[in-house]
């Protein structure tokens, strides 16, 4: 170890407790998603239309699936490896590398599916969500030497920045596309200014590209991204499908309205999230039943969540549409409660998919997202041409509740197995995937020699 590693790994900072942690990430999440928020709020007060809008969320749409590919499931991954079977420097050198094949995959996708028009605009937001997807590896480490305060921080600092960018841009030229390249810029600033040297205090930060960690990223977590790919279209399909049947305009209002039903379904994602890298040791080195226990208390707080926002959207939601977007928006309030249900449906797909992962059962988290996109894919035609705008959070919904069924299956025939008295350590080991059916170890790059190795999903 160099002089200057022996210094740094003295003068690491020491971890915060649980709740604290809970508390940074919460308030910083939430702090950056209201500014998101508020980006879609501004790009319709700021114009007399709804088709900057429409294409606003165009982009976001298509972006995300991508965005998909580009993060490859590996946020859940990597705050789950708690063991530190890989190094910091090769997850950024993955992500890099996905950023840059999945760029090229969306143009290719927008090329045949969009208009000329919304090329440039897609480009733009892949950049800016790309700058925050390598910010997301170094929150990754963060969250493994449980400094979710660095995270908060960030993520106050990447709202308030990007916020602030758009508005200014934006006000001044009516130029999405100005808007968005600021607000990339305002996320590189806080990737070089704040994370690069907070994440540092914590560990060594660089980026390494090894072909050995890349194709065993590549082969172990396939399954997941494949799911999370399918769960990332499960609203564009009906969306995409809904602007082509009824216009850019319909689309806006259809953002513009469930925009403020996504706290329900950030919030739930920010509650669990810190509790990623708790969920595997509970399983694996305490037991089922404490394993059982943390998974009531997790469920019980998103639903207690869900309950109270749905609430309080369902009384106020109505008055704050007519506040945030005029009057012109209030014909269509009657969209938000199918929207707040469908987020909550989201919102729990979400959390036992990236539990799955967190077990190592990317099997299980494969197949409840396969299912639900076969359900969106039945769904979207029939029920977006029967209630229009409406259509897009039924299909939605009702897809998400079949996947929520499937994982949730999955997820008890491991903690069955786990129980198990006789279960055998290939089924236990945090490090080797537990496949129902199946007992194979996944094999690492980390036992090789000479080779050394220690998520905006």
């Amino acid at each position: 170890m160099s002089d200057q590693e022996f210094d740094r790994c003295a003068s690491v900072p020491s971890p915060l407790s649980l709740k604290a942690n809970m508390l940074w990430n919460s308030a910083g999440s939430l702090t950056y998603l209201a500014c998101q928020w508020l980006v879609t709020v501004l790009v319709v007060r700021l114009t007399s239309g709804y088709d900057a809008a429409g294409l606003l969320s165009l982009a976001m749409s298509v972006t995300g699936i991508f965005g998909t590919f580009a993060t490859y499931k590996m946020n859940t991954y990597q705050i789950s490896d708690v063991h530190h079977e890989h190094k910091l420097a090769d997850y950024l050198g993955f992500r890099l590398v996905m950023l840059v094949g999945a760029f090229a995959a969306c143009m290719i996708y927008a090329l045949l599916t969009c208009t000329e028009g919304a090329l440039l605009t897609i480009a733009l937001f892949y950049g800016f969500k790309g700058v925050g997807l390598v910010i997301d590896v170094l929150h990754g480490a963060d969250q493994q030497h449980r400094r979710m305060d660095y995270i908060g921080k960030s993520f106050m600092l990447q709202g308030v920045g990007t916020l602030a960018a758009f508005a200014l841009v934006f006000g001044l030229t009516q130029s999405l596309n100005a808007a968005i390249a600021a607000m990339g810029a305002a996320a590189l600033a806080v990737l070089a200014l704040f994370d690069l040297p907070h994440t540092g205090r914590l560990e060594t930060v660089s980026v390494r590209f090894s072909r050995a960690e890349t194709l065993f990223f590549a082969r172990t977590s396939l399954p997941a991204v494949v799911a999370s790919v399918a769960a990332s279209a499960l609203f564009t399909i009906p969306k995409q499908y809904l602007a082509v049947d009824a216009g850019d305009a319909a689309l806006g209002i259809y953002a513009s309205v469930s925009a403020i039903a996504l706290v329900v379904q950030m919030g739930a994602q920010y509650l669990y999230v810190p509790l990623l890298d708790v969920f595997p040791r509970a399983f694996f080195d305490e037991g089922a039943g404490a394993f059982r226990r943390l998974l009531a208390k997790a469920v019980a707080g998103i639903l207690a969540m869900s309950v109270v926002a749905t609430a309080l959207l369902v009384l106020l939601g109505p008055w704050v549409l007519g506040l945030l977007f005029g009057e012109s928006i209030l014909p269509y309030a009657y969209l938000l409660l199918p929207v707040i249900l469908a987020t909550v449906a989201t919102a729990f797909l979400w959390f036992l998919g990236d539990l799955l992962i967190a077990l190592r059962d990317f099997r299980g988290n494969f197949w409840g997202n396969i299912a639900a996109l076969a359900a969106v894919c039945a769904l979207t035609v029939p029920l977006v041409s029967t209630y229009d705008m409406n259509g897009v959070s039924f299909a939605g919904a009702g897809a998400c509740l079949v996947g929520v069924a499937v994982c949730a299956a999955f997820l008890a025939r491991d903690v069955r197995r786990r129980g198990r008295p006789d279960a055998s350590e290939a089924e236990t080991e945090p490090g080797k995937q537990i496949i129902p059916g199946e007992r194979s170890e996944v094999s690492s790059p980390a036992n090789e020699p000479g080779i050394s190795s220690i998520g905006r999903d």
